[in-house]
C-alpha cells in the first residue's frame, strides 16, 4: 500500500511542478544578487543570504531560509490537505477502504508519501541552492578562494564543519515541516474538501507567525509552531547553540504525536460516505 501511494504521488506532474517552483524561487535570488552584487545586510532579510557573495556554498541553506516563511509550508500543506480529502472529494475513499487494508493501514500510506515529499522537497532545495550557489555565486565579484567559511559568531568554518550542520539543518527543516504535514493530514480526515485542509493548516500557521510578532502573546511564543522554524542559524554558531533547535525538535515531536494521533482516531471512527 505504501509503494502505491508513493507512485501515485510521484508520477503526478503536479508534485514535479511543485517541487520545480519551490526551486525557482531560489534561483531567481541566486542569479539577482549575482548580477547585482547586492545582498542584505547580516541580519537583514532571509538567513545566509549576505554571506552568499563570499562563498557560494552557503547558498544551500540560504535556499532553505528564502522557501520556509511561507513557500515550503504552503507546499506540504497542499499535498497533505489532499491525502485523504482528496480521495473522499473524488469518490474513491469508500472503495479503497473496501478492500481488506484497513483504515489505520491507509492512514499510514498516506502519511509516509507526505513524509517522503517533504524529505524530496527540501533535499532538492538544499541540493539544487548548493549548485546554483557554486555556479552562480562561486565566482562572484566577491568571492573568496579560501576554504575556511565565517560562521554567524565570526570564527571560521572548515568546508567538513559546513557540510555536517549543513546536513543537520537539511533534517532540522525537514522535521519542521512535518509538523505542518501533520496539521494538514489532521484537517484532512475532517473534510472532503482538500481547499479547506490545506487552508485550515495555512490559517494556523499564518496565526502562529502574527502571534509571534505582538508583545501580548510573549507567554504563547514558546509553544507556538512557527517560533523555532529558523533556529538551524545557531547551528552555524561557534560554538553550536543547541538550546533552541532542541526545543524545535521538541515542540515539533509534540505537535506532530497530537495531531496524527487526532487524525487517526477521527479516521479510524469516522462515517465515510464518499
Amino acid at each position: 500500500m505504501i509503494a502505491i501511494e508513493l507512485r501515485k504521488l510521484f508520477r503526478r506532474p503536479r508534485t514535479w511542478l511543485t517541487i520545480a517552483l519551490l526551486d525557482l524561487l531560489p534561483t531567481i535570488v541566486a542569479i539577482l544578487v549575482a548580477i547585482t552584487h547586492a545582498a542584505p545586510r547580516p541580519g537583514q532579510g532571509p538567513a545566509f543570504l549576505s554571506a552568499v557573495l563570499s562563498n557560494g556554498s552557503l547558498f544551500a541553506v540560504a535556499a532553505l531560509a528564502i522557501v520556509l516563511p511561507l513557500f515550503l509550508p504552503v507546499a506540504v500543506a497542499i499535498v497533505a490537505g489532499d491525502a485523504v480529502a482528496g480521495e473522499a472529494q473524488g469518490g474513491t475513499l469508500r472503495y479503497l477502504l473496501i478492500r481488506p487494508i484497513g483504515r489505520t493501514r491507509l492512514l499510514v500510506a498516506k502519511l509516509v508519501a507526505t513524509f517522503a515529499f517533504v524529505a524530496v522537497s527540501v533535499v532538492i532545495v538544499a541540493g539544487t541552492g548548493y549548485i546554483v550557489g557554486r555556479l552562480v555565486l562561486g565566482h562572484g565579484a566577491q568571492a573568496s578562494i579560501s576554504a575556511a567559511v565565517t560562521s554567524v559568531s565570526g570564527s571560521s568554518l572548515t568546508p567538513g564543519q559546513i557540510v555536517w550542520r549543513t546536513i543537520v539543518t537539511i533534517g532540522y527543516v525537514a522535521f519542521s515541516m512535518i509538523g505542518v504535514a501533520a496539521m494538514a493530514l489532521f484537517l484532512s480526515t475532517l473534510t472532503d474538501s482538500p481547499l479547506s485542509a490545506t487552508i485550515g493548516a495555512l490559517a494556523f500557521l499564518i496565526g502562529s507567525s502574527l502571534l509571534l510578532t505582538l508583545t501580548a502573546a510573549r507567554a504563547l511564543m514558546p509553544y507556538l509552531p512557527t517560533r523555532y522554524w529558523l533556529s538551524f542559524i545557531d547551528l552555524f554558531r561557534d560554538p553550536i547553540l543547541w538550546r533552541n533547535v532542541e526545543r524545535g525538535v521538541a515542540l515539533q515531536a509534540v505537535y506532530v504525536l497530537v495531531l496524527l494521533g487526532a487524525a487517526w482516531a477521527n479516521f479510524a471512527t469516522k462515517d465515510i460516505k464518499s
